[in-house]
């Protein structure tokens, strides 16, 4: 089988961009070879990015305004596309994940999970020309799953070990997590996965708040290094529902988002923190909710913790998890060969690739499915 060329489009609960990665797929499931040509992230242009946010937060839109913001975002992903395969020889299919706006987990057979992303493939194909795979979750939760987090399956065949159990774990504006136990027999059966809490998303909108938006993260995490964490306040925080809430999980900016933010900011007034100490309080908090996951719901730590995403460039984070952790390792999939800023959007790039070939995307013991189903609705070109 020759390899398909794809790219893969993805921006996250963050909202920072568009990750846009061109990718050579060959193989299957085992046998996943997966070759980055190239990757880059496309900033929303800043009116839009609001718009997107504001929805996020529960702002009233028309029907007709949702329509335009829908078409906008669908623009912006086509033109991501466009761009990123200048100088490359073209692609034949696109994975686009969409704009996430809002997510309701699974509550029970009389109410299915809920999951809105932005952005139609049917425009990024017309646009672009190119067959656009896009509404990855909705097959999921249409079998009673949560439709998150949908790449486990993905970092299965591109990162497990044969020997060692490992965590990869995603920082983007929410955290998530895929265990991997090393390859014996059954193994793909024992896999787990499931949204951490926040992972950047609390810091970017205190860094926001802080500067009036004249800032939209704290870069390497040197903001918040220069502050103390108030360990009772995480302590405090720590104690909310979810993070006690047993896998299949998923959240979003809907439970971790600016209401929660401000309910944070109202908890630290008592011990009168400063700014710096705040966001050494709120990225503790990340770093605290991962670990606090890993101990609850894994039958041990695991043996390596391998970073992705925005999260994973943030130095401050990463030194707090590697102290959290003892001596647990923790590495980013860079340093196993797959890029860790591009390593979502090249999931839905082999995601969008499975669904071509009718391979089921997703793991049900992961999302909580009745069965593994295939991801992702098809929209070819016409005229």
């Amino acid at each position: 089988m020759q390899p398909t060329r794809v790219i893969g489009l993805m921006s996250g609960t963050s909202v920072d961009g568009i990750d846009a990665a061109l990718v050579e797929i060959a193989g299957k499931d085992s046998d996943l070879k997966v070759e980055l040509i190239a990757g880059e992230t496309y900033p929303y242009p800043p009116q839009l990015r609001e718009q997107i946010l504001e929805i996020g937060t529960g702002a009233a839109v028309s029907i007709a305004d949702l329509a335009a913001i829908d078409d906008a975002i669908a623009h912006a992903f086509a033109k991501a596309a466009q761009l990123i395969q200048n100088g490359h020889q073209a692609a034949t299919l696109i994975g686009s994940h969409g704009q996430t706006v809002y997510h309701r987990p699974y509550q029970g057979l009389g109410n299915l999970g809920y999951s809105l992303q932005l952005g139609r493939g049917a425009l990024i194909a017309h646009l672009t020309r190119i067959t656009t795979i896009s509404n990855f979750r909705t097959g999921d939760i249409m079998a009673h799953g949560h439709g998150a987090p949908l790449v486990c399956k993905v970092d299965a065949y591109l990162l497990s070990h044969t020997q060692k159990k490992r965590c990869i774990q995603n920082i983007g504006g929410i955290g998530n997590v895929t265990y991997l136990p090393d390859q014996s027999d059954d193994w793909l059966s024992q896999i787990r996965g499931w949204d951490t809490g926040p992972g950047n998303s609390l810091l970017d909108l205190a860094v926001e708040h802080f500067t009036n938006g004249a800032k939209s993260y704290d870069e390497n995490g040197n903001w918040a290094a220069s502050g103390t964490p108030c360990y009772p306040l995480v302590e405090q925080w720590l104690s909310h529902e979810y993070f006690h809430l047993a896998p299949p999980k998923s959240t979003g900016r809907e439970l971790f988002g600016v209401a929660y933010l401000h309910q944070c900011l109202q908890d630290s007034e008592v011990y009168e923190l400063n700014t710096a100490d705040f966001l050494a309080t709120i990225t503790e908090l990340t770093a605290a909710s991962i670990v606090h996951s890993y101990d609850t719901f894994l039958p041990k730590r695991p043996d390596q913790v391998i970073l992705c995403g925005g999260g994973s460039r943030n130095t401050y984070l990463k030194d707090r998890l590697e102290l959290l952790l003892g001596k647990v390792p923790v590495l980013t999939t860079d340093e196993t060969g797959l890029s860790a800023v591009f390593k979502e959007a090249i999931a839905f790039a082999v995601l969008a690739y499975w669904r071509n070939l009718s391979i089921p995307g997703n793991l049900p013991a992961v999302t909580g499915a009745s069965q593994e189903v295939l991801l992702g609705e098809i929209y070819g070109t016409y005229g």
